[in-house]
């Protein structure tokens, strides 16, 4: 079943919302997604890098920086400003939804 809006993925969503607490590697925003989603979002390396290089293509993040640790070369993504404003969108659009079930019957 498709989760979220034909512009933000829920895989998506967690990505922008991980990179709101500053740049992060690869493998820093896989672990902040488990934890955000409490373990049931877990994009595959292949699936997350493929989400990384939409987001990047569509100016809602961008590479920060890169550095090499223990041989290997770390990549680091921060949201931008249209990033921020997307996923305070579709946060405001799920909220607006889940109003429509968790409010009280009769209202």
């Amino acid at each position: 079943m498709p989760r979220g809006t034909s512009e933000v993925s829920e895989p998506m969503y967690f990505v922008l919302t991980a990179l709101r607490a500053g740049p992060l590697h690869g493998h820093a925003i896989s672990k902040t997604i488990k934890e955000l989603s409490r373990g049931r979002v877990q994009p595959s390396v292949g699936t997350l890098y493929g989400i990384l290089e939409r987001l990047n293509e569509r100016g809602v993040i961008t590479v920060d920086h890169e550095e090499t640790v223990n041989g290997r070369n770390r990549r680091y993504f921060r949201i931008t400003p249209d990033g921020q404003a997307l996923v305070e969108a579709e946060a405001r659009r799920m909220q607006e939804a889940a109003a429509l079930v968790l409010r009280p019957s009769g209202a």
